[in-house]
């Protein structure tokens, strides 16, 4: 996809992120995840996400209340909440809904369609990468996060600004999206809350 064409799509407002955590969720897949450093554009399709919510999800970090990690999470819809995991690994997520609702919706992978050899660099150190390598390359939060640079410092950015932000996507074909129990969690676990492009090779296996 040439860059003209992709920034032709236009920004999600505040309004589609203020929506409850499902809605959000729902209508995520299909959506063009950006990030800008410079004059750098990185960008994919959001393939798979689960929602988080601080109401009845045991999984959630915010069932708890609000915490120095978490704080993001109440920030109101339209930011990115993100945190690292087993300190390995950061995982991003964009918060919904309205402020102290504390949630949100995990993009667990996306599909590259520009500024790939960059991702390649950021997860591989090369930029020749295989087809595996390629379907690989942002198919889990962790590899997201790795391959797009996105750190604890892109916590409680505004998704409405330049640096990170999700467009809409106008020429995307018909898919059809499956809503299944997230994966990967202990707590809450009936909870259908993973929603994905079914069909798509960049799907996270169980």
């Amino acid at each position: 996809m040439k860059l003209k064409s992709l920034l032709a799509n236009q920004k999600l407002t505040t309004k589609f992120y203020k929506k409850k955590v499902l809605d959000v969720a729902r209508n995520l897949p299909g959506k063009i995840f950006v990030v800008k450093t410079g004059n750098q554009y990185l960008a994919g399709i959001i393939v798979e996400v689960e929602a988080y919510s601080k109401v009845d999800d045991k999984a959630s970090h915010s069932y708890k209340g609000r915490t120095e990690r978490n704080q993001s999470m109440f920030a109101g819809g339209g930011v990115l909440y993100v945190y690292s995991s087993y300190g390995i690994h950061f995982c991003a997520n964009i918060v919904t809904g309205e402020i102290n609702s504390g949630d949100a919706v995990l993009l667990r992978s996306i599909e590259p369609i520009y500024g790939v050899n960059k991702m390649a660099m950021n997860r591989f150190d090369t930029e020749m990468i295989s087809e595996k390598q390629f379907i690989n390359l942002t198919n889990g939060p962790g590899k997201i996060c790795s391959a797009f640079g996105i750190t604890k410092n892109c916590d409680g950015i505004n998704l409405n600004k330049n640096h990170i932000f999700i467009l809409d996507n106008k020429m995307i074909s018909n898919f059809e999206i499956v809503e299944t129990t997230r994966i990967g969690i202990s707590k809450s676990t009936d909870l259908p809350w993973r929603f994905y492009i079914k069909n798509s090779p960049f799907t996270v296996k169980k």
